[in-house]
């Protein structure tokens, strides 16, 4: 994450808070960094490369690539200075290093002690299993429209990426808009401690992760930490209808709200489109919202829930409505001689359940088929949950179903007690093949499936120059 100029931080200032070691090799003018990166490809000119020790790779492997690239400094592990002979390669370049005992709680901590400088800056924080990130981007389309809004670019919500992400905030913002994900206990505690958000939205708690953490209630408890740095003054939205919304808001030092359709006053109607997503009728006048479902209105329901807490004027909120387009594998319209709904980027219980759905409402003067990718990360639930979509789609509108990957052959065995047609493999080969051959101009072609799956593949087989619900899309053309 390159800045606009100037320091983000100085390496005497920050080296205490962390507890780090500094051994400076070079210009003495050199005082501190002007970005931070992970990636020693993309390290900015007088960065700071933060050296993260992974399963397949150890950063510190990379400090030296990361010097040539421009960094002025590398923040290192201990344990690792004589490993990779960093205090050679340090000050054969005449560089810095910042040297810690953990560079991820290290990189963190950084985070957290650059948002210090911005105080007046309203921190908002967004998780759930589900909409974290086309909420965050609706919101910031609301509130953007009257303040000076600062997001994480694309999904940047990890352990590292929320880091990372809030080192774009500038002098210049009054908001900061953040998603946070997990993929370990434990991470959105530690996210919530680097951001301290001022007000918190759960968008709803899911199966996504549900491998990871065993339950649905455990799944709710790690959504919870998104709250657990309130001191009193935070201000908490939960979502009305969830079955965990007392759970989410027992014992919260702050302010709990509750959301949904019916807290809205200004709503007056809600009429589908279709596949051009839904009229929302606002403080009296009409709003197209372009991304069609009833999972993206309660997206925007939750965006709403979180601008008016800010809060932004009713022409605000219709101004970011109306301006929203769908994000990439996110319930993308594609239009050429098929119409393909682009929804790939991820899968869980909850979301596949609501695609079928979606399409079996739409009054279709074509054939339906469905692409459904396996569900990852489910854990021991797998089989039961894929066995479940089995049978909504052996319900469905579907004139054919196309089921891919190892842990859909559950619901493969469902499919085959009755109609629609289906058929099942582990080959993306075989699979673009056996759609390509099944398609018919005018159908109607759902790809929904784990990012694992990549179903966006095929949309380049099925419509090799794509047009985006209106426009051509150029970035799909080819895709592998």
């Amino acid at each position: 994450m390159i800045s606009e100029g100037g320091l983000l931080l100085e390496f005497a200032a920050l080296s205490p808070s962390l507890g780090a070691e500094l051994l400076s090799f070079g210009d003495k003018s050199v005082r501190g960094f002007s970005s931070v990166d992970i990636d020693s490809h993309s390290v900015g000119e007088g960065g700071l490369f933060a050296a993260l020790s992974g399963s397949a790779h150890d950063g510190h492997s990379f400090v030296e690539a990361a010097f040539d690239k421009g960094a002025a400094a590398a923040l290192v592990e201990r344990q690792k200075i004589e490993t990779y002979d960093l205090v050679r390669i340090a000050r054969s370049r005449g560089k810095t290093l910042m040297v810690v005992g953990n560079t991820l709680r290290a990189l963190q901590d950084t985070a957290g002690i650059y948002l210090e400088q911005f105080p007046r800056l309203l921190k908002i924080a967004i998780t759930g299993s589900s909409g974290k990130t086309t909420t965050k981007e609706i919101a910031a389309a609301i509130i953007g429209a009257e303040k000076n809004t600062v997001m994480n670019p694309g999904n940047y919500n990890s352990e590292t990426g929320l880091p990372l992400a809030v080192c774009a905030v500038r002098s210049c913002h009054e908001v900061g808009i953040f998603e946070m994900g997990m993929n370990r206990a434990g991470e959105i505690a530690e996210l919530a401690g680097v951001l301290k958000p001022a007000i918190a939205l759960i968008t709803n708690v899911g199966s996504a992760h549900i491998g990871i953490l065993g339950s649905k209630r455990a799944i709710a408890l790690e959504k919870k930490n998104i709250f657990s740095q309130f001191d009193g003054k935070g201000i908490a939205l939960i979502p009305d209808d969830s079955p965990f919304r007392d759970f989410l808001a027992e014992g919260l030092r702050g302010r709990t709200v509750f959301y949904g359709e019916k807290f809205f006053p200004d709503l007056g109607g809600i009429r589908s489109l279709g596949l051009d997503g839904t009229e929302i009728t606002w403080a009296g006048q009409r709003i197209r919202f372009a991304l069609p479902g009833k999972h993206n209105l309660a997206n925007a329901f939750a965006a709403i829930a979180i601008a008016q807490e800010v809060p932004v004027s009713a022409q605000a909120i219709r101004q970011g409505l109306e301006s929203v387009k769908p994000l990439f594998g996110r319930g993308e319209i594609l239009q050429g001689r098929v119409t393909v709904i682009q929804d790939c980027y991820n899968s869980n219980p909850e979301s596949a359940a609501g695609a079928l759905e979606f399409c079996d409402s739409l009054d279709w003067p074509g054939r339906k088929i469905y692409v459904l990718g396996e569900m990852l990360e489910l854990g021991e639930d797998s089989r039961k949950a894929h066995e479940d979509l089995g049978r909504l789609a052996l319900g469905s509108k579907a004139d054919r179903v196309f089921l891919f990957g190892d842990e859909m052959r559950s619901a493969a065995e469902i499919l085959k007690t009755g109609a629609p047609a289906s058929i099942h493999t582990c080959d993306m080969d075989e699979l673009s093949r056996a759609l390509d051959a099944c398609v018919r101009d005018g159908d109607l072609v759902l790809l929904k499936g784990s990012r694992g799956c990549a179903l966006e593949r095929l949309s380049a087989v099925l419509l090799p120059a794509v047009m985006c619900h209106g426009h051509t899309c150029r970035r799909h053309e080819g895709a592998a």
